[in-house]
């Protein structure tokens, strides 16, 4: 039988802080900064719901759920949807199951999108694929010679644009850490008018994932913080990272380029030499997670499989809830089409609006953008 103890993350004691991240380390799956302690308690400070159920058998810790509870019992991943992995950290040995823990911590479903489950606790599930570039293994300018081998054109056509770039507006640089609060605005401001224009959930609309990210971009020490990367040239910012790094390993969430300069790619002009300073930043892995493939894929050349699915408690409730998920899924929401897009707005607007008011402006928004695709 599992004793399960449900807390919030910032109420978790020393003890149980190091024991998990003592299980992240010895994990190379989780060595993501999303998976460890650190950042759910970065997201307790911005949410009240957030919870870590804290897995026990016979007075011995056995792992750690972080999740929202949200209505109907339904466990989504703490952070979601900034948190691009997310699962149960645990010992290897643990012999736990999602149905078993869930019930045990009264949750009827965990509903995940990018779940790292090295010790098949979750069993089965689709995957897709997350990008990595990672330096573990080789020198940058070893690591940049297999990128131009592998993409010849495209990467001798970015060169020719980050010269023309330097040629025409001014001297390139990227600066990182980027401690300016400005080119931090600047980013994000860029990054909205993208997810407008694009038709995409406003995430950075909400307070607290603005908080979230405010408070990690003003945390400068220790091995887990916020870390900004930007491109100048000419003195202007033109394109930028911001994310969450623990140790050498960087998670990016917000990646934005200058439309004004769109002329010049500067968003790929900027992973090349994001890719030298690596080593100075003291970066081993720059994760850039899932989707945008077309783009990613040229310079990130290892590749992670991260599952998508919803896991159910081996309750009446969790049949309910696997049965519904099935019929959601015949019906094409895991698809390319109408139905997948609307479903993953759908799936946004829960993780991220926490009040009725927020809820239904995203989704007058949603059906607004399926109308407009419609249309056009």
């Amino acid at each position: 039988m599992l004793d399960i103890e449900t807390l919030h993350p910032l109420a978790l004691d020393e003890a149980e802080l190091r024991t998990w991240r003592d299980m992240a380390a010895a994990q190379p799956a989780f060595r993501s900064p999303l998976m460890g302690p650190d950042f759910a308690r970065a997201v307790g400070a911005v949410r009240e719901d957030a919870r870590v159920a804290v897995i026990r058998r016979r007075g011995q810790t056995l792992g750690f759920l972080p999740h929202h509870r949200r209505p109907g019992a339904m466990a989504r991943p703490i952070g979601s949807p900034l948190s691009d992995y997310h699962g149960l950290v645990s010992r290897p040995d643990a012999g736990l199951t999602a149905a078993e823990v869930l019930r045990a911590a009264d949750l009827t479903a965990y509903r995940y999108t990018g779940l790292v489950d090295p010790h098949g606790v979750f069993g089965r599930t689709e995957t897709r694929v997350a990008h990595v570039i990672d330096l573990a293994e080789a020198e940058a300018e070893a690591y940049l010679e297999a990128v131009r081998a592998a993409s010849p054109k495209k990467i001798k056509n970015w060169r020719r644009l980050d010269n023309k770039l330097e040629r025409e507006v001014g001297a390139v640089t990227l600066v990182g850490p980027d401690p300016s609060r400005e080119a931090f605005d600047q980013l994000i401001a860029w990054k909205r008018e993208q997810l407008e224009r694009t038709g995409v959930h406003d995430f950075l609309r909400a307070d607290w994932t603005r908080g979230l990210m405010l408070d990690l971009f003003q945390k400068r020490t220790g091995p887990f913080q916020g870390l900004m990367i930007s491109l100048y040239a000419g003195g202007q910012l033109v394109a930028g990272h911001f994310g969450v790094r623990l140790d050498g390993v960087y998670h990016p969430w917000i990646a934005s380029t200058n439309p004004a300069h769109g002329e010049w790619s500067p968003g790929q002009i900027f992973f090349m030499r994001a890719i030298a300073a690596m080593p100075g930043l003291g970066l081993q892995h720059y994760d850039l997670g899932p989707g945008h493939d077309h783009y990613k894929g040229a310079y990130a050349l290892s590749q992670v499989q991260i599952g998508e699915g919803t896991a159910t408690a081996a309750t009446m409730a969790g049949r309910v809830a696997h049965s519904l998920d099935g019929v959601m899924a015949l019906a094409g929401s895991r698809g390319a089409g109408p139905v997948g897009r609307l479903s993953r707005r759908m799936e946004a607007i829960a993780s991220v609006e926490l009040t009725m008011g927020g809820r239904m402006r995203g989704l007058v928004d949603a059906f607004a953008n399926q109308a407009q695709r419609r249309g056009g």
